[in-house]
C-alpha cells in the first residue's frame, strides 16, 4: 500500500487549557509541538493560531511568528486554516494565505456546527479559492457534507482548483456528517477518480475510523483540535502521543510513515 501522510491539527479554535492542559498555544510551544509531531510521524502541520489571551486568531502577523518558529525547528508542512472560528469575517479567514504557506484548508460549504454555522457562500468559497491559485497555494478540500464534494469538483471545471486534488473528510462534528464506517465508505466512493483523502473524526471516533482509513489506503488527521484524549476518561498527553498511535497502526498494516517531502513531490507542492 502507498506510504501514510498523517496531519497533525495542533491547537483548534475551541479547545481551552482549562479542557486540555497540554494546549500549545504561544508561538514556541505550538513549534515545540510541531516538532515532537513530526517526530513521531506527522508530514504535516494543521495550523491554528492563538493570541496572548489564548483566544483564536487569525491575525497575519502570529502566524507569521509561528510558522517562523515551526520552519525554525521541523521540515513539516505547514497547513494554515481558513476557517479561522466561528463568526470572524471573510477578511480576517483570509489573513494567513498573504503568507503564501505550502498548504491552505478549503471548506467546500456551510454547516452547522454545535451551537452555531459556520457559514461558507459560495462567493467566499471562490474567493479562497482563488486566491490561492494565484499565490500557489495547495488547498486541502474540508468535507463536513457529502454535497461538499460536488462543490470542489464545479471549482476543478472552472479552474479555480487543479489536480491533484486532496480531500479531508471531517466527520462526527455535531451538525455535520456523523462519523460512521458506512459514511466514511459512501464519502470515499464520492471521491473524484485518483484524489487523495484524509479523514479527520471527531472525539472518540478519531480512532477507529484513522484506523478504518488506514486499511482503506487513505491518509489521517488527529490532534488536539479533533479529539483532546488517548482514551475514555485519559487526556493526551501531546498530539504526538496521537500521532504516534496512528503510526504504529500503520506499520503492522505495512504502511510507513511519508515524510513531508515526499507527500510535497505527490501533491505538487512548491518548496517552502
Amino acid at each position: 500500500m502507498n506510504k501514510l501522510w498523517i496531519t497533525a491539527a495542533l491547537v483548534g479554535a475551541e479547545i481551552t487549557r482549562a479542557q486540555q492542559p497540554f494546549l500549545p498555544l504561544t508561538p514556541e510551544e505550538i513549534a515545540e509541538e510541531a516538532a515532537r509531531a513530526r517526530e513521531a510521524g506527522a508530514a504535516i502541520v494543521h495550523l491554528h493560531v492563538r493570541d496572548p489571551e489564548g483566544n483564536p486568531t487569525q491575525d497575519r502577523d502570529t502566524y507569521a511568528r509561528v510558522i517562523e518558529r515551526i520552519r525554525e525547528r521541523t521540515d513539516v508542512i505547514v497547513q494554515v486554516s481558513t476557517g479561522g472560528a466561528i463568526g470572524m469575517s471573510a477578511e480576517e479567514r483570509a489573513q494567513p494565505l498573504a503568507l503564501r504557506p505550502e498548504m491552505a484548508t478549503l471548506t467546500c460549504g456551510s454547516v452547522n456546527f454545535g451551537d452555531g454555522v459556520f457559514l461558507n457562500p459560495p462567493d467566499l468559497i471562490e474567493h479562497l479559492a482563488r486566491t490561492m491559485l494565484e499565490l500557489g497555494i495547495k488547498p486541502e478540500i474540508e468535507v463536513f457534507e457529502a454535497g461538499m464534494i460536488a462543490t470542489a469538483i464545479s471549482l476543478v471545471k472552472r479552474g479555480l482548483v487543479r489536480p491533484p486534488l486532496h480531500f479531508d473528510l471531517v466527520m462526527g462534528v455535531p451538525g455535520g456528517i456523523p462519523a460512521t464506517a458506512a459514511n466514511l465508505v459512501h464519502l470515499v466512493a464520492s471521491l473524484p477518480a485518483d484524489s487523495t483523502w484524509s479523514v479527520a473524526a471527531v472525539g472518540r471516533h478519531e480512532l477507529p475510523l484513522g484506523a478504518m482509513a488506514i486499511a482503506m489506503g487513505g491518509h489521517v488527521r488527529v490532534g488536539f483540535e479533533d479529539n483532546i484524549y488517548y482514551r475514555k476518561g485519559e487526556l493526551a498527553t501531546s498530539n504526538a502521543q496521537l500521532v504516534a498511535r496512528m503510526a504504529r497502526i500503520a506499520r503492522e498494516l505495512e504502511r510507513p510513515c511519508a515524510t513531508p517531502d515526499e507527500v510535497r513531490e505527490a501533491l505538487g507542492i512548491r518548496p517552502c
